[in-house]
């Protein structure tokens, strides 16, 4: 069973900094692209970054140059640094990754599936 655990959040003031892990653990066969999401009261959930397995990152344009993400393919983990920050952060963010599990002892034949995390709290305090 495939499970996204997510760590790091907390309360911080504005112009502070935390940093975000997500580790993949559960029958993991390969993990493709990693990426965080947010969500914030009374706002839908949005991308906040992205990362492919090679490592190439994308990012929202309110987080470009505050955020950097990051991931450990040999730990199945992804890693979001967050700087600069701001009230507007204060959100839940969710971990999400595509990932293809074992079964039988072989790739599952059904292909990548998209899973999440439970989330973790980020409040910004002004």
């Amino acid at each position: 069973q495939v499970q996204l655990v997510e760590s790091g959040g907390g309360l911080v003031q504005t112009g502070g900094s935390l940093r975000l892990s997500c580790v993949a653990s559960g029958g993991i066969f390969s993990v493709n692209t990693m990426a965080w999401y947010r969500q914030a009261p009374g706002k839908q959930r949005e991308l906040v970054a992205g990362i492919s397995v090679t490592g190439s990152g994308s990012y929202a344009d309110s987080v470009k140059g505050r955020f950097t993400i990051s991931r450990d393919n040999a730990k199945n983990t992804v890693y979001l640094q967050m700087s600069s920050l701001k009230p507007e952060d204060t959100a839940v963010y969710y971990c999400n990754a595509e990932i293809l599990s074992v079964v039988g002892g072989f790739s599952d034949p059904a292909g990548y599936v998209e899973h999440w995390g439970q989330g973790t709290l980020v409040t910004v305090s002004s």
